[in-house]
């Protein structure tokens, strides 16, 4: 198979939402706000002519940009993260068809472009301090979607708005005259070639050649800067002293002592990268303003110099100590806001005195009536549309009640589920562009959850089956390949050991425990998706083949239901399928059943009170289906009219 049919259908079996895509292709509706990109050797350029611009491929999403849309800048050379922009024009083609090009000597690599301006000056963010926001736009450890959905951008605003740049005490007295940018000079383009006007302080920037783009913000304005800033914040507080004492050592040797040191230009070496496009600047203009001093004031001036920096320092220490005062305010509220929002849902399941199921009237809600274990079913993990969760809700579709207990230590996406003595286990996943290795054990008794021996190597899309009290954990991948790897959790060794490999590699596939016998259906082996089945007698400790499905089918889910094996929907290498198989062991053979009501894939299934239920799950593309459909023998599918789970995918359920 060719490396474009390879491509296609790791885009639909990613172990995460489309994490194969350049970009998220989200509606104008929807994008609340844009990363741009940029190293530090363009960064100036950027902020100098107040232009953002992307490759041409990123225009689908750049068009969608109106005028007032919140904007950042990702520098990867320092991977950090400056802002608030606001664009000050819609997104187009080619604004400044030079732009970025080596001073206009070819065009743009980046034409997908916006005009922007300043909204709030704010430090910028070090990577581990933004990642955790936007987490769900990685899609390898390096690289993620630069589109912004409405809650990302709040939040993005949110940190950056809680580390605002004081006005400075040391600004440079900057020119009162408006300028165009060299690179529209060299092209003979005027302000009619440029629709914003440069501002007074993007000139001062570009002749102020000693700073880089972490120096200065977008206003000119020094930055107090996070601890990541303060080596190239020293060095350049170095060269000012040294220039001050250099200028001092000239006038000393001057045979006129009525001259003045601004007849002397102290040249800087990284005026060269301008290339000379940079007059040669009579004065610097630094942001320390350090007043001239003759011979007769040197040590006074020197003491000056030393008492701003050192004020500079402490106003630097405070900054910092406050930033971390509003961000560990922050994860309060945030945590606060989590429970707050998980006891409405209680508080309003407990209002509801009388619940309608069927012909029948149950009194009470699912916490107060619990009849028995049977009556709700545990669902983990999953995908929100947003964000990977770490969730674990118990859950009555009987009630359509929702009771939070104890969320997992690790957010999971596309892990794995089994039970053994009475515990959940959940395996593998992961969240974002990560794949887990590690396992966890919740105990209902105390609900709590433990660690328990990792995996022998990370794996996500894998299945899990309980047999004999032996705890198995089957195929999956890791991004790249697709596993036929079985390992066994022995808990006396502590670990998990390698066992009788299946005989197809296979990825989002399905398992089930029957009459002490484990069923791994379908998948994709890295080339194709599989309609083959196989079967596992840990007695003789040897897979094998038994009859086929009649349809391929990955992503799908496998139940058991009065001991038959019931396989729903799934992905058939062209679309989400509704379709659902039986497979009758007594008979050895595959049926077509009653197809659900609506095609999914990644959803959670479990039997309840001789019910079958399948939960959410993806529908198509990137969209999320938050509909319930319940099945009895004799009765076909029906489509529940149940709201309290919401948008989910790539979870799972158990009933225990």
């Amino acid at each position: 198979m060719d490396a474009r049919r390879k491509q296609k259908d790791n885009k639909v079996l990613v172990l995460n939402k489309a994490s194969y895509s350049n970009y998220r292709n989200l509606g104008k509706s929807q994008l609340g706000g844009v990363i741009f990109g940029c190293k530090t050797a363009s960064m100036n350029e950027c902020l100098n002519n107040q232009l953002f611009g992307l490759p041409a491929n990123h225009i689908s999403y750049v068009k969608n940009i109106d005028v007032g849309l919140p904007l950042f800048l990702f520098n990867y050379s320092t991977r950090r993260l400056h802002g608030i922009f606001e664009a000050a024009s819609p997104g187009k083609l080619n604004i400044n068809p030079y732009a970025w090009s080596d001073y206009g000597a070819k065009t743009s690599s980046y034409p997908a472009q916006v005009q922007i301006r300043v909204r709030l000056q704010c430090q910028s963010l070090d990577e581990e301090q933004f990642k955790p926001i936007i987490l769900g736009n990685y899609y390898n450890s390096k690289h993620f979607w630069f589109e912004l959905d409405h809650a990302q951008t709040d939040r993005l605003i949110s940190l950056l708005s809680s580390v605002v740049i004081a006005p400075s005490t040391f600004a440079p007295q900057l020119s009162k005259e408006r300028k165009i940018p060299l690179t529209l000079q060299r092209r003979g383009l005027g302000n009619e070639g440029f629709d914003t006007a440069v501002s007074d302080v993007d000139f001062a920037r570009s002749s102020n050649s000693k700073r880089s783009p972490d120096d200065l913000d977008v206003d000119g304005n020094q930055s107090f800067e996070t601890s990541s800033d303060r080596r190239t914040r020293m060095e350049t507080e170095k060269d000012l002293i040294y220039m001050k004492l250099k200028e001092m050592a000239l006038n000393r040797k001057r045979l006129d002592p009525s001259s003045s040191v601004d007849n002397y230009v102290v040249m800087d070496g990284e005026n060269m990268e301008h290339e000379g496009l940079l007059k040669k600047q009579i004065k610097s203009e630094e942001k320390l303003e350090i007043t001239s001093a003759t011979s007769t004031n040197d040590h006074s001036g020197i003491a000056e110099l030393k008492n701003k920096v050192e004020e500079f320092n402490t106003f630097k220490t405070e900054q910092s100590q406050k930033m971390g005062y509003l961000q560990q305010k922050l994860v309060e509220a945030e945590a606060e806001i989590k429970w707050l929002k998980e006891r409405c849902m209680i508080l309003e399941s407990r209002s509801n005195s009388y619940v309608a199921i069927g012909n029948e009237t149950a009194s009470g809600t699912f916490t107060e009536l619990n009849p028995d274990i049977d009556a709700f079913m545990y669902l983990i993990g999953g995908y929100d549309g947003t964000q990977s969760l770490s969730a674990l809700d118990a859950y009555s579709p009987l009630l359509d009640t929702v009771k939070s207990l104890q969320p997992m230590n690790s957010a999971r996406s596309y892990a794995a589920v089994a039970s053994l003595n009475g515990e959940i286990y959940i395996f593998g996943g992961g969240s974002g562009a990560l794949c887990f290795n590690t396992v966890e054990a919740y105990q209902p008794a105390n609900n709590t959850w433990n660690s328990r021996p990792s995996l022998n190597r990370v794996m996500g899309s894998l299945a899990g089956a309980t047999v004999n009290n032996k705890l198995f954990a089957l195929g999956g991948g890791n991004g790249n390949e697709s596993f036929s790897d079985v390992e066994m959790l022995d808990l006396d060794a502590g670990c998990w050991i390698p066992t009788q490999s299946m005989l197809h590699k296979r990825l989002a596939l399905a398992a089930v425990e029957h009459n002490g016998a484990i069923y791994a259906v379908g998948g994709f082996d890295g080339e194709s998706y599989l309609k083959s089945v196989e079967r596992l007698d840990p007695r003789e400790n040897s897979w094998t083949t038994i009859a086929s499905m009649n349809s391929r089918r990955s992503c799908h889910s496998l139940t058991v239901m009065n001991e038959k094996l019931y396989a729903l929907g799934g992905y058939d290498g062209k679309e989400m399928v509704k379709s659902i198989e039986i497979y009758d062991p007594r008979i050895g053979s595959w049926t077509t059943g009653e197809p659900m009501n609506q095609q999914r894939g990644y959803a959670a299934a479990a039997v309840l009170k001789k019910s079958l239920y399948i939960i959410g799950g993806v529908e198509s593309g990137d969209s999320i289906t938050e509909t319930v459909e319940c099945y009895k023998e004799g009765q076909g599918w029906q489509l529940m009219n149940l709201k309290a789970i919401g948008l989910r995918c790539f979870a799972s359920a158990i009933v225990l």
